[in-house]
């Protein structure tokens, strides 16, 4: 046999070899980033559940107005009113979870947008983004009823509450991942006669995937507590709105169930999105970018 064909069988068979480790390695990485994501899930509920009970103790609240666990246990399960309760509760939740994802996808929308429209042209960026800035700084309470005089008490004051949570932390942590693209590569396309455009599509948006996964993970509870505020300030309805009622009404049982269920959304969707982002930047090798 000729060295040409040793070579010849040689290479599909190191191929097929090295496809085979390449899909292990990955398998292993999507594992572990899998694992690492569940784990930090458990332990967040441990922790939380600790100072739950920790803070009632050493506090030491009233049983009247501090609910421990197994009082919101009560309130969901062995109440004669347990059905009713329940029924009250992931009501008012799925209003809220409705309302928190108008101002995630508004607030997010908007945020991609004009990160790209910084990447695109400098001057824009730097006229617009020490004014984002110093909005940032305005507490969304001040601002409320500015909104809601523009908006009315309407859906749409929803999307811009919600929205404004959003906005500000994902567009930094956007723009941040537009600009950490590699200057040779945008060097590349310049050479080649690319523009600006096909720089940002082709380099700068590839490249800013991890802290677009990023940006969509920390707006999760952003989003919850921008959906809280309109519904308390604004539209009313949902769990943000119910709690002035509780409150005024004494229903303390119901007040820390609300708490619990808002707690436990906004956990349970962070480490759901933690662990897409995981599983996405694993199969695409860009883990360590995390």
């Amino acid at each position: 046999m000729t060295e040409a064909a040793v070579v010849a069988l040689a290479t599909p068979r190191a191929a097929s070899q090295l496809n085979a480790s390449v899909k292990r390695e990955a398998r292993k990485t999507t594992l572990r980033a899998v694992g690492s994501s569940l784990l930090t899930f458990v332990l967040t509920l441990v922790a939380v559940g600790v100072l739950w009970v920790g803070a009632l103790w050493v506090f030491n609240i009233s049983p009247y107005v501090g609910k421990g666990p197994i009082d919101v246990y009560n309130f969901l399960f062995t109440l004669p009113a347990a059905e009713a309760n329940r029924a009250q509760m992931f009501g008012q939740l799925w209003v809220t979870l409705g309302h928190a994802a108008v101002g995630f996808f508004s607030g997010l929308v908007v945020a991609l947008v004009i990160a790209m429209i910084f990447q695109l042209s400098r001057g824009a960026e730097h006229a617009l983004m020490p004014l984002a800035m110093l909005l940032r700084s305005v507490p969304l309470v001040a601002m409320a009823p500015v909104i809601i005089l523009i908006f009315g008490r309407e859906f749409a004051s929803v999307a811009v509450i919600g929205g404004i949570v959003v906005l500000f932390p994902a567009l930094v942590s956007i723009v941040f991942g537009l600009k950490s693209a590699p200057p040779q590569m945008n060097d590349l396309i310049a050479v080649y006669g690319g523009s600006s455009w096909t720089a940002l599509r082709k380099v700068a948006l590839p490249s800013a995937l991890p802290s677009l996964l990023a940006a969509v993970r920390i707006s999760v509870p952003g989003a919850i507590t921008g959906a809280l505020l309109a519904e308390w300030l604004a539209v009313g309805g949902g769990i943000g709105g119910a709690v002035g009622g509780y409150i005024a009404a004494a229903q303390f049982s119901a007040l820390w169930t609300a708490v619990v269920f808002v707690t436990a959304t906004a956990l349970i969707l962070y480490n759901l999105v933690q662990t897409l982002e995981a599983l996405v930047l694993a199969r695409m090798g860009m883990a360590d970018r995390a």
